[in-house]
């Protein structure tokens, strides 16, 4: 029996080519355009949340409760999701940038969550997924006992990824409109966008490598995750079962330093996408992601004229908790 879901999407995104990108790297470089799925500036997260939100509806709740990073996307796009269907929208926010601007902890996602009227909350461990979840299961046996109908998004591992099912249709969407490449590069942090695109892809048969860019953690440590979503997902969407362990790829060579952090790999991928398309990277995902790009080109881990789809993620609204920094990392390097 299908999952429950809502639609959040109007339609399916755009894939375009780099023409610019593909003529300097030497690939056929196609994008997929995730920065446009949903609202409130959109993102990958958007079809992750037609599932969450297609069981939170099925179980006629209320509220909805959500964990994230201060300037997480997912919980930005689930304020806007329930407030467009009439519900209360509680945000945890969780301390996992070191050293935060005052512009970081008000401005981008924060500043949009506020405006939709979320309430929001803290969690002060960063690194603590399953303490942030008991946080809000504590948060939901408060609000039932008001009378509300919370509907909990959990954030660790141990819950079953829905969201993952929304990348699952993003790659027969794909394969709609190209069946024909040879490498996918996408940025990989919880394991739903990754894991789902990669069962997706294998369900509807293709072959294509499928390289995620790690965005919180190390390679040694994003490759087991993403096998054990996998194993969560075969059984909700029993292809998923069929993937290997050799199928799973990840790359962390912009990961440093750290999550949520720009580094130079970070920095260069802004300026060149940029540049050169004219399209805007976020400094946490998709920078980190695309840094991957280039490098493997360059590395010819990527060969040259390969066949390229880059899944460009969203997360747009974050670029303006970075100008502080941004603006000092592009006068230090234009000076």
């Amino acid at each position: 029996m299908p999952h429950p879901k809502t639609d959040i999407l109007s339609g399916p995104t755009p894939l375009e080519l780099a023409g610019e990108l593909s003529k300097q790297l030497g690939i056929d470089l196609h994008i997929k355009r995730d920065d446009l799925a949903g609202p409130s500036f959109g993102g990958n997260k958007s079809r992750q949340l037609e599932y969450y939100f297609g069981e939170a509806l099925a179980q006629d709740a209320d509220t909805i409760l959500i964990t994230g990073a201060v300037q997480s996307n997912f919980t930005r796009t689930a304020v806007a999701v329930a407030r467009a269907r009439g519900m209360r929208a509680i945000v945890q926010f969780e301390d996992r940038v070191k050293s935060p601007s005052d512009r970081y902890r008000h401005s981008g996602n924060v500043l949009l969550s506020r405006l939709m009227g979320a309430e929001i909350e803290f969690y002060p461990d960063g690194e603590d997924e399953a303490g942030a979840d008991a946080a809000l299961d504590a948060r939901a046996d408060e609000l039932r006992a008001a009378g509300c109908r919370p509907y909990i998004i959990h954030l660790s591992e141990t819950y079953p990824p829905l969201g993952a099912l929304g990348y699952v249709d993003a790659a027969t969407e794909i394969l709609g409109q190209r069946d024909d490449f040879d490498i996918f590069v996408v940025a990989s942090g919880s394991g739903a966008t990754h894991a789902g695109l990669l069962a997706g892809l294998r369900g509807g048969g293709s072959q294509a490598r499928v390289i995620g860019s790690c965005v919180r953690r190390a390679a040694d440590l994003q490759g087991p995750r993403i096998e054990r979503v996998l194993k969560r997902l075969g059984a909700l969407y029993p292809a998923a079962n069929d993937v290997t362990a050799e199928d799973v790829c990840v790359w962390d060579g912009a990961l440093a330093p750290g999550y949520g952090q720009i580094g130079d790999r970070s920095l260069g991928a802004i300026r060149m996408m940029a540049a050169t398309e004219g399209l805007f990277l976020d400094p946490v995902y998709t920078a980190k992601s695309f840094a991957a790009v280039p490098s493997l080109v360059e590395s010819g881990a990527i060969p040259k004229a390969s066949k390229v789809c880059f899944v460009h993620t969203g997360g747009l609204a974050a670029l303006y908790a970075y100008e502080d920094q941004l603006s000092k990392l592009l006068d230090h390097a234009t000076g």
